[in-house]
């Protein structure tokens, strides 16, 4: 039989990503591009039998914050080790262009306050071979990548280029100075950028703790970068608010951007633990601008966004307690050989029970190191929805102890390595039933990852993993057909950014593919890597289950290691079909 194809996947079940059951089907490609689906007769120079394994597209995560590691490393992980094929970088209104040579430290200091990347990481690792958003698009495809990437133009920088001090100051925006942003918006769509993203919410701040400049961006500000997307002739926005004090001023605010431009807009979504309730506010604003025909949809999580604790991340409960600052330059592992002595485990136990360390109180006592009742074990693997009887609270009630001291013996234990975790929203149920609400509404889209940013304390860019394999096998209620969950890790975020040549599998698609043992998917307990520039240090997590991951028809991963090739690429949105 003659070689026709470079690479024939077979015998797979294939969840092509438009949405319906599996079928068995082989899948052929020729070029980097899908050339045949079905029973394909040829040979490829290189086959992979996917008998009993699940085949899909390669997923697309349209909220990542590579921004900085792709200039300098040719590997997008964590993402690229979790199925992505293609990943949007420049969310939440930070990025590195544009600039200008005095501001460097500036978008340092915003990068660093806003998405946990050291300071100390992007100085080393960033060359600063750009100042326009066209020559940082160069930058990052002058290096090959295991993924495609795609870019947005953030709003923090692109406002401290136009208006320095004064944006960081929040100053208003004069006539002049949002004609000027509009055409750079129009000439970074031009050269390639998929969107522009901003940031409206005060968690978002400088290293320092100043506000991001975007933060109180007029609404004729923000329509006149809106009209700079539409001047291109292609482009999303993506944007964070608070949406509070005022909701419907806000909300207004989102709906003139958009009525006016006609730009898509999606925004984030989840279930605030203080008002847990909320959601369901915005969501509903969301669909009937939908059903006025606006195209706004909320990015959603497939799980709680939470804090890993340990002795190895940012933060951890005793790590303010002056008896535990005593150890708290050592490294690691001799910090946990130092929590064996009985003496100092006991002046920290004693001041955690006086509120040593916490920075607050309450009128009934000290206020509590940690939310023992929402602290809970992080094992292997992970459990992201666990019961209340995994709490901190209640297995310390069980063994009779005290919480705060099975805390420190577990961030203790395997010297030092092992990791808590901490919900912060989107559980304030004690489950993942508004998840499931969110992920299955209409206006609603898959997202807010993260990857590449939060680097000492999140780990969320195995979404995709888990997503795949908690809400189409584990749960044990709300399960979602497999078919239809692969849809929403593909062609469903593709559209989203107006890819229109990925996602599916089909005939004339780029060829990105995931060959999947379904199985035994599964997410693999977060690990600290020593890897960034400087000696950074960031949360990683890897996934079991992946056969392969294929990008424009070559091999990147087999079973969840490097095969070598690099063949992501700079996707140019507006040039790129």
């Amino acid at each position: 039989m003659t070689t026709t194809f470079d690479l024939v996947i077979r015998n797979g079940t294939l969840a092509d990503g438009l949405g319906g059951a599996p079928v068995q089907a082989d899948v052929a490609v020729r070029q980097g591009v899908i050339a045949a689906v079905g029973a394909v007769p040829g040979r490829g120079r290189e086959e992979i039998d996917a008998d009993g394994h699940l085949v899909t597209p390669g997923f697309v995560d349209i909220h990542t914050h590579y921004h900085g590691q792709a200039t300098w490393g040719a590997r997008i992980t964590p993402s690229s080790w979790h199925g992505v094929t293609t990943a949007v970088m420049g969310n939440c209104g930070v990025g590195f262009a544009p600039v200008r040579p005095d501001a460097h430290d500036r978008l340092i200091s915003l990068m660093e306050g806003v998405e946990d990347i050291p300071g100390a990481v992007l100085a080393e690792g960033i060359d600063w071979t750009w100042e326009t958003f066209g020559e940082y698009l160069d930058a990052v495809e002058s290096r090959p990548h295991d993924a495609d990437l795609c870019a947005q133009l953030p709003h923090g920088a692109l406002r401290l280029f136009v208006m320095g001090e004064r944006a960081a100051r929040l100053e208003e925006a004069t006539e002049e100075d949002a004609a000027s942003m509009r055409a750079i918006a129009t000439a970074a769509l031009r050269a390639g950028a998929i969107g522009f993203s901003t940031s409206r919410t005060l968690n978002h701040r400088t290293a320092s703790g100043d506000p991001t400049p975007s933060l109180r961006a007029s609404s004729g500000e923000l329509e006149a970068i809106a009209l700079g997307v539409a001047d291109a002739g292609h482009g999303v926005i993506e944007l964070i608010s608070d949406f509070s004090p005022d909701a419907d001023a806000e909300f207004e605010l989102v709906r003139a951007m958009v009525s006016r431009t006609g730009v898509p807009l999606s925004l984030s979504l989840a279930q605030n633990h203080r008002r847990p309730e909320a959601w369901r506010d915005l969501l509903a604003r969301i669909e009937e601008a939908v059903a006025d025909g606006l195209p706004i949809r909320a990015q959603v999580a497939p799980r709680p966004v939470g804090v890993v604790l340990g002795l190895q991340s940012s933060y951890h409960p005793f790590l303010h307690v002056p008896a535990f600052r005593t150890i708290a330059d050592r490294p690691v592992a001799e910090q946990a050989r130092a929590l064996e002595d009985p003496a100092l485990r006991e002046r920290i136990l004693a001041e955690a029970t006086t509120g040593a360390g916490s920075g607050s109180t309450r009128r009934d006592g000290p206020r509590p190191l940690a939310d023992y009742a929402r602290l809970y074990p992080l094992d292997d693997p992970p459990d992201y929805e666990p019961p209340p009887e995994r709490s901190i609270e209640q297995l310390a009630a069980a063994q009779g102890v005290d919480a705060a001291a099975l805390t420190l013996d577990l961030l203790a234990a395997d010297h030092g390595r092992r990791f808590l975790y901490t919900p912060f929203s989107n559980y304030a149920d004690g489950n993942l039933d508004a998840c499931g609400e969110m992920l299955t509404h209409p206006c609603t889209v898959f997202g807010l990852g993260d990857g590449g940013a939060h680097v000492g304390l999140i780990s969320d860019a195995s979404f995709p993993t888990y997503f795949l394999s908690h809400w189409a096998r584990d749960r044990a209620h709300g399960r979602m057909p497999v078919g239809w969950v692969v849809q929403q890790l593909t062609s469903a975020t593709a559209h989203a950014v107006g890819l229109t040549d990925r996602g599916v599998v089909a005939e004339g698609r780029r060829a990105d593919l995931n060959v999947i043992d379904f199985d035994h998917l599964s997410c693999a307990v977060p690990e600290m890597a020593h890897d960034l520039p400087a000696g950074g240090k960031r949360l990683v997590q890897r996934a079991r289950g992946y056969r392969a991951t294929v990008v424009a028809g070559q091999v990147t991963y087999q079973d969840g290691e490097p095969t070598g090739a690099l063949p992501g690429r700079l996707v140019r949105a507006g040039r790129d079909r």
